[in-house]
């Protein structure tokens, strides 16, 4: 006999790849992705911006960190200066990470913008497989399982990497910003 039972909902999804999740298990490498998304810094200024969060390391440290994205491809080499003698190299993020959490309150103050979104997007889901199913479809059917999953959802990955990478382009390029205004 049960001592428990009840329905347990999925309530958030995180989408990425198992490496790029490894190489996010280390909290530095989340703040150096921080600290590239906005400007491009050598590993010197990584190391001296990590000391002033109060997490201080070794350059090689950082440089071993900045690595670990960097073959992940999270981070990439942004330009290359003339350093007398030698060459600097300035990383930048191309990986936003979003850590937040949302108020208590955020599940009632947001359901009405919730139930709009789900219109929509209903709306264009439809029209999404009307014009580009098969696209979908053939992307899914390329996917490999990763190592620990037993249970596959595809094309609802791909759904989801699609409306991500929208949302990214249009705050790259400035949309998001200026549908608010």
């Amino acid at each position: 006999m049960s001592l428990l039972e009840t329905e347990v909902p999925i309530t958030d999804v995180i989408t990425t790849d198992p490496a790029k999740a490894k190489a996010l298990e280390n909290d530095v490498r989340a703040k150096i992705l921080d600290m590239l998304a906005d400007e491009e810094l050598t590993i010197e200024e990584i190391t001296e911006e990590l000391a002033r969060r109060n997490e201080a390391k070794a350059e090689t440290t950082v440089r071993h960190h900045v690595n670990v994205l960097k073959d992940v491809g999270m981070v990439e080499v942004a330009r290359l200066e003339d350093a007398g003698g030698g060459t600097t190299k300035f990383y930048k993020s191309n990986t936003r990470v979003f850590s937040y959490d949302l108020s208590e309150d955020a599940d009632v103050i947001l359901s009405d913008a919730e139930m709009t979104i789900q219109e929509a997007m209903t709306s264009l889901l439809e029209q999404l497989y009307a014009e580009h199913g098969d696209a979908i479809e053939a992307a899914a059917n390329e996917m490999k399982p990763c190592d620990y999953c037993t249970t596959q959802h595809y094309e609802e990955f791909i759904l989801r990497e699609l409306v991500s990478r929208t949302l990214t382009s249009m705050s790259e390029n400035g949309t998001l910003e200026m549908t608010r205004e």
